[in-house]
Order: C-alpha cells, then sequence, then structure tokens
C-alpha cells in the first residue's frame, strides 16, 4: 500500500514534469529542440504521467521518448514531426496510428502496449489502419502494413502480444537491432528474422516466444553479433545449423527453464566469444560444464560464464 508521502511525491513530480513541458512549449527555440525525454523514475513507484498535447509544436524534434505509462486523458498529435528518427514507448491509447504512418524518417522505434479497440472511436478508425485485432493485441497484417510504410527503420523493440510475426518482405531490410518482449510468438521466428541480411542484435525476451523449438539454418543470420533469450519458459530444444550466425560473438541464456542443452552447432561459430548462463537449472549448467572443454578446444578464448545455477 501507498503511503501518503509516496502519493504526495509522485503528485508533486508530475505537476513539476507537466509544468516544465508547457514552459517549454511558450519558449521561442522550442522548435529547435531535436531531444525530449520524457520517461520519469518516481522511486521505486511507476505511475501514469500527463503529457500536455504540445509535442506536434517541436518540428524540429528528432527524437522522442515517451512515459512507459501515460494517463487516460494524454492524446498526443505527432502528424508535425516530419524530422522524426527515433520514437520511444508508442501506444494506441495515447497517440494515433496514422501519425507514425507519416513518418517516414523513422530509424529506431518501440512499440509499447496498451493497443486496444475501444481506444477508437468511428471517425478514428477509418483514419487509421486496423491495427486492433483483439485487446491487447496487435493484428499481423497491420502491424506488417505500418512495418513497411516505416522502411528506413533499424532498430525496432516491440513490448505487446502479437502471437505472430509479419511475413518477412514486410520487414525493413536495414534492421539491424530488434528486441521482442511479452509478444508470445506462437511460431518459431527464426527462420523470419534469419534473413534480414544486417540484423547485429537480436533479443528475445519475457515470452517473447511460447513454442518449444527452435532453428536456425545454415547461412542464417549472417551479420549477427549478439543473441540474447531471456525469459523463454516454454522453449525445450534449440537446434543451430552448421554455418548459421558465422559473426556472433556474444550469446545470453537466462531463465529458460525448460531447455536441455546448448546447441551442438555453436561449436562450428568461429567468432564467438561469450557465453552467458544465468538463472538455468543446475542440470543445464552441469550439461554445459560436461561439454565446456571440448567446446573451449574447437572455439579458443570462449568464455563460458555461470551465475545463479545452483539450484
Amino acid at each position: 500500500m501507498q503511503e501518503e508521502g509516496d502519493e504526495g511525491q509522485i503528485a508533486q513530480e508530475e505537476d513539476v514534469a507537466e509544468g516544465y513541458l508547457m514552459e517549454l512549449s511558450e519558449r521561442c527555440n522550442l522548435r529547435c529542440l531535436q531531444t525530449l525525454d520524457l520517461r520519469i523514475e518516481i522511486g521505486i513507484c511507476s505511475e501514469s504521467v500527463h503529457v500536455p498535447n504540445v509535442v506536434w509544436t517541436i518540428q524540429q524534434l528528432k527524437h522522442l521518448y515517451l512515459p512507459e505509462q501515460c494517463s487516460p486523458e494524454t492524446k498526443l498529435k505527432l502528424s508535425t514531426l516530419r524530422n522524426l528518427q527515433t520514437l520511444v514507448n508508442f501506444n494506441s491509447k495515447n497517440c494515433y496510428v496514422k501519425d507514425l504512418i507519416n513518418m517516414t524518417n523513422i530509424r529506431g522505434l518501440k512499440i509499447r502496449g496498451p493497443f486496444n479497440i475501444e481506444d477508437f472511436n468511428t471517425e478514428e478508425l477509418d483514419k487509421n489502419p486496423p491495427i486492433i485485432q483483439s485487446e491487447g493485441r496487435i493484428d499481423p497484417k497491420h502491424l506488417a502494413h505500418l512495418l513497411l510504410s516505416c522502411e528506413n527503420i533499424s532498430k525496432l523493440s516491440i513490448d505487446v502480444e502479437i502471437r505472430r510475426l509479419p511475413e518477412y518482405h514486410y520487414l525493413s531490410s536495414n534492421l539491424a537491432y530488434i528486441q521482442f518482449k511479452r509478444c508470445k510468438l506462437e511460431e518459431d521466428p527464426m527462420p523470419t528474422l534469419e534473413k534480414l541480411r544486417y540484423l547485429k542484435m537480436f533479443e528475445l525476451h519475457e515470452e517473447a516466444f511460447i513454442g518449444k523449438e527452435m532453428f536456425c539454418s545454415a547461412q542464417g543470420f549472417p551479420k549477427l553479433e549478439s543473441l540474447s533469450l531471456i525469459d523463454l519458459n516454454n522453449l525445450e530444444e534449440w537446434k543451430v545449423g552448421e554455418g548459421a550466425m558465422p559473426s556472433l560473438q556474444q550469446l545470453e541464456i537466462q531463465s529458460c527453464m525448460q531447455l536441455k542443452k546448448l546447441p551442438d552447432g555453436l561449436r562450428f561459430i568461429a567468432t564467438l566469444q561469450e557465453v552467458k548462463i544465468g538463472s538455468m537449472r543446475k542440470t543445464f549448467k552441469d550439461k554445459v560444464e560436461e561439454e565446456e572443454e571440448e567446446f573451449c578446444k574447437v572455439r579458443h578464448g570462449l568464455s563460458i560464464i555461470f551465475h545463479d545455477c545452483e539450484w
């Protein structure tokens, strides 16, 4: 239960944040602002923040970081931000989807829930592509339409349930970084994403994938340097074909409790330098240690780091 002092501090800091933004909007140099970060840390509490609809006036803005949770009354028009390159914590409750589609210079995009059908009235639905499939879930077909409109995007983070990926040809060929969280993908995402020629970093976190098996085929992920698998609770088997991920340097596996062992195909990756294994079952750790000497004979200089794997 929150103390009265905590609630007062939260309200005070929200007022300060809103007042600061309103003050900025009244200054004559606001139009020249290029970076606006509205993410707020409020002690151990994370409450919704009201953002007044003045961001649209900052027409030279290049990097916009919205709060993780905006208040229900926040509704931002962003269609004038033609120079925007980075947009973090975009959602349908506080922003208009049609505005995102008009941002052709976007390089980095983080989509975060909520995405709810009731957030749109009839008039807005005529103007926005019907991106909503059901409460809290994006229809992959319309997500594909959205991503296709951001053809220059190189960094993509999706933190909302989508269940399945759009087809490969809808994704930007320029993608260098992808993070999926809580997407609950039912099908193995590897066959689709391994075709991205310039992908360097890939993170699957917190039930991003809820299936049991993943497979990286030969010649897949040609430029991938870093791969992170965290909190994939259903993953039991991961296979890596010979020739896959030929540029991989760092691998992190954490809290994938059903995973039985490391893929044998990792032996063929000459560039692999570090494997971090955390919060895994002791049986997994024992299996890795059993094969560690052989791994390191093949991969000179390979470092395998364990933490919190004793249960």
